[in-house]
């Protein structure tokens, strides 16, 4: 098998170079595969090094002109620089006729040497016996066939004009919270992702457990991923939410659940897959070949729940952690888009959010890369008294369906009976507003009861 692209001659090299600088779209599916030991000229090896630095370090392709920056700035020995500019133009100026063949020979010729990588990755985890590795095995060849795959991202203003005029043209799939539901537009679509934040302790499995249960009952596969329960504990709530008995309580009523339960399962032709990974050893690559698995199984997902996004490693250990944060959000947002899905993810609010009465985007732990990145981010605080009373103050923090700023106060909240509902709301400054009336309101009545008890004194 050849080993660069020599076999295929200079001009096909100059050409390679311009379609890289030039085909945004073609640059992004080749950069990562692409490799400055594939050509055969010293010089272009120079040049492709440069743009491959360059996309890393800025996540886009450098134009001639920067390139042309970049060698006049990073290249000290005068003869060498005139040598890289010289070729430069000769890429700038190369000619556009072949240009398809020239994308297409090169992906298949890069498409081969991930091929041979993986195979021999792979051949050597077959060699030493580690069986449990099945899925890295997959993931590689997987991976190797997917390369130059990519979605052009373009479209024309006039097309399908009769989908985008529908009235419910995103098809969402509701929360089962009305309240917020209303402010969604209907909820979340496939494509789109959702984070609640919340601090530890206040109710975000409760969340995502009512969210896949309402998809579940509406006729959905519907995918629920966990780190840290048990499955029986997830199993436990769906049966509760499915029944209205209590968790504890279950077993008292056996007889009922069962019932219940047997006639869900012959009447839904739908799955509700409940799937426990390990924490802090998958990576969302990982996560999406067992989607894939799933599907390729007969199984379409719709919806996918990841409890919660903090669990998962990045794909390569990045020294700046909130860059891999950031990354791991991004790659949930590319699998569900790539996958068609609705996903719903959660993630712990930092130490202020603990006594906060409402929680706040800034609030998130970790990297704030993660907000940037979901279509929706719902929190959820409680304070002492609210936990005592299954009450809690829901908040629309970030929405790119609808309204967003909007505050849920001492909504029911009953983590044990999985029951949520949002029956009246406010904006975050009508919220603000109504605490400083409740704290007027209670300096009022500290007043009157000092003033009561000086009259009770003096009467004594």
């Amino acid at each position: 098998m050849n080993k660069n692209f020599d076999y295929l001659g200079n001009t096909f090299q100059v050409q390679l170079l311009n379609q890289i600088v030039v085909d945004k779209d073609f640059s992004h599916s080749i950069m990562d595969v692409i490799e400055s030991s594939y050509f055969d000229n010293k010089y272009f090896k120079i040049i492709i090094q440069m743009i491959k630095e360059y996309h890393i370090k800025y996540e886009s392709t450098p134009t001639f002109d920067t390139l042309e920056q970049i060698v006049k700035s990073e290249i000290p020995q005068e003869l060498v620089a005139k040598i890289v500019l010289d070729t430069l133009k000769q890429v700038k100026d190369a000619p556009f006729e072949g240009t398809s063949f020239v994308q297409e020979k090169a992906l298949k010729f890069c498409k081969q040497q991930e091929l041979q990588k993986a195979m021999d990755k792979s051949q050597k985890i077959i060699t030493e016996g580690d069986f449990e590795s099945y899925d890295k095995v997959e993931g590689l060849i997987r991976e190797a066939l997917q390369v130059g795959e990519f979605e052009k991202g373009e479209t024309d203003v006039f097309d399908n004009l009769e989908t985008v005029l529908e009235e419910d043209y995103r098809h969402p799939i509701p929360m089962g919270i009305t309240g917020i539901d209303k402010l969604l537009k209907g909820g979340l679509a496939k494509g789109e992702i959702g984070v609640i934040l919340a601090p530890t302790g206040v109710g975000k499995t409760t969340v995502l457990c009512k969210i896949a249960n309402t998809a579940f009952n509406m006729g959905y596969n519907v995918l629920q991923i966990f780190f840290e329960d048990n499955p029986k504990i997830i199993q436990r709530k769906h049966f509760t939410m499915w029944t209205g008995i209590e968790p504890d309580n279950l077993v008292l009523h056996k007889d009922v659940v069962m019932g219940k339960i047997t006639e869900i399962k012959e009447t839904m032709k739908n799955e509700l897959i409940l799937k426990k990974l390990a924490s802090d050893s998958m990576t969302m690559n990982q996560i999406k070949n067992q989607v894939r698995k799933i599907i390729a199984d007969g199984t379409k997902i719709d919806m996918i729940l990841l409890d919660y996004i903090d669990c998962v490693l990045p794909e390569s250990s990045a020294k700046d952690e909130w860059k891999a944060e950031g990354s791991v959000m991004r790659g949930f947002e590319g699998m569900c888009h790539e996958l068609n899905l609705a996903g719903w993810t959660a993630t712990q609010g930092n130490r202020s959010s603990i006594s906060s009465e409402v929680v706040t985007t800034d609030q998130m732990g970790g990297s704030i890369k993660k907000a940037q990145v979901g279509h929706v981010i719902i929190t959820v605080a409680k304070s002492l008294q609210q936990k005592e009373m299954n009450l809690a103050t829901i908040a629309i923090t970030k929405s790119r369906l609808g309204k967003d700023g909007v505050v849920f106060e001492n909504c029911k909240f009953n983590n044990e009976l999985l029951e949520i509902d949002t029956e009246s709301s406010v904006t975050f400054l009508g919220f603000e507003g109504q605490q400083e009336e409740r704290k007027r309101d209670r300096v009022k009545e500290l007043l009157e009861k000092r003033k009561e008890r000086e009259s009770q004194q003096k009467s004594t």
